[in-house]
């Protein structure tokens, strides 16, 4: 519980991690200054991009007692705004599957590297970065946490896969190997309430552990203050629910 007379500081920086395939790629990195140790966050960004609301995530975990990374899924496709990036990855229908993986086990052996790190690591993503935060802890062995914040496309009908998405996340579920927490809006439309039934469905057939919450009166994107998405009071509960999570299963 933070103390009004103790010491608090935070380094944040741009810096560049081996990737997929080892290409280096740049990520965006937060951390508490002090000693530690501190649990590691993976912070992916959603589909509209790696933007300034997901740098702001990034510092967030730091001031609440995590390093930090949020890698660019996007680097490969070139620079320049966020909104331009984007719309190249919209028209390539999206950055391939084992792409996405690869940069978020790259951020998450990179965490685990750090002399500061308490020996855990979790994973965040709201929207595409929910589904790729979900995707990485059921194909990846090392994360001990997965937030998955309204993340669309885990649960896909056959006819709609692609080369790009050439499975279901849902589909890999057996091999989810850490706790997961999902918010989810009930006026949402990708993920429905419907396809959160499914995925919880999946989630207990094998037995994982792991926290659903259904918001009233919030679709999808209720976290994101500068969009009328916004639900100030499902937000904050929301926000609540992630840091008791991740202090259950992150802290040493």
């Amino acid at each position: 519980m933070y103390q009004t007379d103790q010491y608090e500081g935070m380094l944040a920086e741009t810096i560049t991690i081996p990737g997929a395939n080892g290409e280096m790629i740049n990520a965006y990195f937060a951390r508490p200054t002090g000693p530690g140790p501190f649990p590691g966050m993976v912070v992916i960004h959603h589909f509209p991009g790696w933007d300034e609301w997901y740098r702001e995530a990034t510092r967030k975990f730091a001031h609440h007692g995590y390093a930090a990374l949020s890698p660019n899924l996007y680097f490969r496709v070139g620079h320049g705004t966020p909104e331009d990036v984007a719309a190249k990855v919209r028209a390539q229908g999206g950055i391939p599957d084992d792409t996405a993986v690869g940069d978020i086990a790259g951020a998450m052996k990179y965490l685990r590297s750090l002399p500061t790190n308490n020996g855990k690591v979790g994973v965040f993503g709201t929207c595409s970065g929910g589904r790729h935060a979900y995707l990485a802890a059921c194909r990846v062995k090392g994360f001990d946490a997965v937030v998955d914040c309204w993340g669309g496309n885990v649960v896909v009908p056959e006819e709609r896969l692609t080369p790009n998405y050439p499975v279901a996340p849902v589909d890999y579920t057996k091999d989810l190997s850490c706790p997961v927490l999902g918010l989810f809006g009930e006026e949402d439309s990708s993920p429905s309430p419907e396809q959160v039934a499914i995925h919880e469905a999946e989630l207990k057939k094998h037995g994982k552990t792991y926290e659903f919450h259904m918001y009233p009166a919030a679709g999808h994107g209720f976290f994101y203050y500068h969009r009328p998405s916004y639900r100030q009071a499902q937000a904050v509960d929301g926000w609540e629910k992630i840091w008791a999570f991740l202090e259950k299963y992150l802290s040493a």
